[in-house]
This record gives structure tokens, sequence and C-alpha cells, in this order.
């Protein structure tokens, strides 16, 4: 962070010291045209007084170099060129317009030839020009750069602030803790940044459950069939007869097969994750779309003597979805509610303010309350009577509540109060 102040600062300062330096030589190239301009205006005055000079007698040029200076108001004098010491390169200069210019620590001066009076020299004397207060300039110069210190602090300083928590947060969550957060501030300037951060830990905080989850419950489920892939590895090796070794072969095959299901099926909800980051968003008709998922299972509901119901909206409403995968999680609901329904599931669409809802609820025997909370985690399985070699492995209602988050939904599971069974309510946000 203090890399940050640093940087901005001398950048800043930098900037302000180029600019100030550039104008300072603008300025200063300015006041140097104007003072050889005020430079040339003495010059062609002193001229014109040496001129007006030349025509007079010589008795006569002190007094009329006196009534010049009180008409013109200019301190000029008249002066002998035998008092003033010069190399021969500027004597020269003397006879020349506008005569020689010369300065002394204390003053700047012309000197002029008088025309016909050439033991004559007119002197005169240029005004004082406006020293400049350097320490007030240079006083000026420090509160300027100190103020816009001061102003950049003050401006970086809850910037920094909120990176100095996101780096803090971003340490801790490299170390393990991955349930930190940012908390948001509405007035932040990284406000975007922050909560895209979060985002990214909430779903490394869950993709990392899910490993641990899927590490942990294949490496146990497997033993199972491991276990008796060596038994029946030993029991053909110790047997000679054909027959019972074929049985033994053909146990270890079936198990081989569950195994490979049940390896596929972990790996396939494990690269869920990817699918979710390419969704195929299509705009469809959510009243149609429902219509034809319940048109496509009312063979199954009549297999099992269930009557599968829809109630739609009363105004069609388009809607983006991924139908592939939203399809899925609709089916995936819709038959676990054949399976376990007496006689009646019903679907039903509807809208609140900010919401559209999908409810899909059955007359069974409904869901265990001390089973709600953990009804969408992977491996969890609510029916013990549905073994994993038939297939099942605990993972249908996980991948339907992932596919509902992929759309900026949430799912939701607990008992139906119309029909006494369960009721599971989708509920998408308003496009």
């Amino acid at each position: 962070m203090t890399r940050l102040f640093l940087s901005i600062i001398i950048a800043v300062l930098g900037s302000l010291f180029i600019i100030g330096w550039g104008l300072d030589k603008l300025v200063a190239d300015q006041n140097e045209t104007e003072e050889s301009a005020d430079i040339i205006v003495y010059k062609k005055l002193l001229e014109g007084f040496s001129k007006q000079l030349s025509y007079l007698p010589k008795n006569e040029l002190a007094k009329a170099t006196e009534d010049i200076a009180n008409h013109y108001q200019v301190i000029i004098t008249l002066d002998d060129s035998n008092n003033v010491a010069l190399p021969i390169t500027l004597q020269k200069q003397l006879s020349q317009s506008g005569g020689l210019l010369l300065a002394t620590d204390e003053q700047a001066y012309l000197l002029r030839e008088i025309p016909k009076h050439n033991q004559k020299l007119l002197k005169l004397q240029l005004p004082p020009t406006i020293e400049e207060n350097q320490q007030l300039n240079i006083f000026l110069t420090a509160v300027l750069y100190l103020g816009v210190c001061t102003i950049l602090i003050a401006w970086l300083f809850p910037l920094a602030r909120r990176l100095f928590i996101l780096t803090k947060a971003a340490a801790k969550i490299g170390k393990g803790e991955l349930n930190v957060r940012v908390p948001i501030n509405k007035f932040s300037y990284v406000h975007r940044l922050e909560k895209s951060f979060n985002q990214m830990a909430s779903q490394i905080e869950k993709l990392m459950a899910d490993n641990k989850l899927l590490a942990r419950s294949l490496s146990h489920d497997i033993r199972t069939p491991m276990s008796c892939l060596r038994f029946g590895i030993e029991a053909a090796i110790d047997c000679n007869d054909i027959d019972k070794k074929n049985v033994y072969l053909n146990r270890m095959e079936a198990e081989l097969t569950n195994m490979e299901t049940m390896t596929s099926a972990f790996l396939s909800y494990a690269g869920m994750e990817r699918q979710g980051v390419n969704l195929k968003l299509e705009t469809v008709n959510i009243n149609q779309f429902i219509n034809d998922i319940c048109h496509d299972f009312q063979a199954l509901a009549e297999q099992y003597n269930i009557s599968l119901s829809c109630q739609l909206l009363e105004q069609p409403l388009n809607y983006q979805l991924d139908c592939h995968w939203f399809h899925r999680a609709i089916q995936n609901l819709i038959s676990n509610a054949v399976q376990y329904a007496d006689k009646k599931v019903m679907l039903k669409l509807s809208m609140t303010q900010k919401h559209v809802e999908i409810t899909i609820e059955d007359d069974g025997i409904g869901l265990a309350k001390n089973k709600l909370d953990v009804i969408f985690d992977p491996f969890v399985k609510l029916d013990t009577g549905r073994s994993r070699e038939d297939g099942h492995f605990g993972l249908g209602l996980a991948i339907c509540q992932k596919i509902i988050h992929w759309h900026k939904g949430e799912i939701m599971a607990k008992n139906s109060t119309n029909l006494s069974g369960a009721s599971f309510i989708i509920s998408l946000p308003k496009q």
C-alpha cells in the first residue's frame, strides 16, 4: 500500500513540477521579450535626445539636458567621454543608433555620443526592474505542493484502506480460511471489485467443499466393491469348478460396472462447475417451456397412475434460460415427485413482484423436517431404499440446485400445504 501512495504522489508531484517548470520558462521568456522591448523604446528615446542636442551649441548642452530630464521625467545626464573607460570595440557602439547598454550591480544605463559633439556623452539611466520576492515564491510553491499532497492522501486513504482489507482477506483465504468475506461498502471506490472478490471466495469455498465431499464419499463408497472384487478374485483362483469361476467372474463384472457408474457420476458432478461458466442462454416462452415438460412426463405419470397437472401464467412471458440444463433440473424434480406421489403431482408457474416462481409438489409422505437443511447437499439420500447399486448416488437435488444457481435463482424445499407431500419452489429473478 505504501508503494501505491508513493507512486501516485510522485507521479502527481512530478507532473506538477514539469508543468510548473514549463510555465515558468514560458513566463520568463515572455518577460525577457518585454524587457527587450522596453530597452528598445529607451534607445529610440535616447537617439532622439542626442539628435536634438546635436543642433545646439556646446555651451547650451548642459542646460538643454537638464530641461529634457525635467520635461520627460527621466534620469539623463551629460558626461565627458574622457571620464568613461571602454574597450575600443565598445567605444564604436557609442556612435551607433541607440547607443551602448551598460549595467552595474545597482543599475542599468545607456550611453550615446552626441553627434557634432564627440567628446560629450548622454547617459540615460534605466528604471530599476522589480525584483521578485524569492522567499515568498518558495513559500507559496511549498504550500501548493503540500496542499496537493494533502488532497491526494485524503482521497487515497479510503481506497488504500479498502485495498488493505482486500489484501488481508486474500491472505487469509490463501491460508485456508475460506469463509472470509470483505464487508461491502457502497461508498467504496472499488465496490465492484469487492463484490467480485466475495463471489470468487464463495465459489472457491463451495468448490473446495464439494471436492472434499466428493473425495470422502468416493473413497468411502469404493471400498465395498473393491473388497468384493478382492474376494471374488481370491475365490476364483482357489476354485477348480469352471461354473463357479464364471459365477465369481460375473459378480466381479457387476461390481466393476457399479464402480464405473459411480465414478462416472461423481466425476460428472465434479465437472459441472465448468458448465456453469458457459451457459447457452436462449429466450423462450416460459409458459410453453413448462407446458412441454409436463407433456413429456405424462407417460411416466400414467405408468405410476399419477395425475400430473400444470398451471401456467395468464400472460406469456419470455425468459432467458439454458434450455438443456434447466430442462434437466425440472425433469429431476418432476420424476422424483411422480415416484413419491400417491395420486397427484402439480406443477405451478406464478409471478411475484420481483420473481418468477416454479412450484412442484406432490401428495406423498413429504419430507422429514430434520432433513430439510441437508436435502440439497451432494451424496445425501433421503430414501434408504434407493441403493447406489441401482444408480442412485444422492446427486439429483444437488445438481438441481447448481443449475438454478447458474440462472441466478434459488430453490427451496418444504412440505406442501396444498397436497400434504413435498414441495420444491424455484425462484428466478425477473428479467
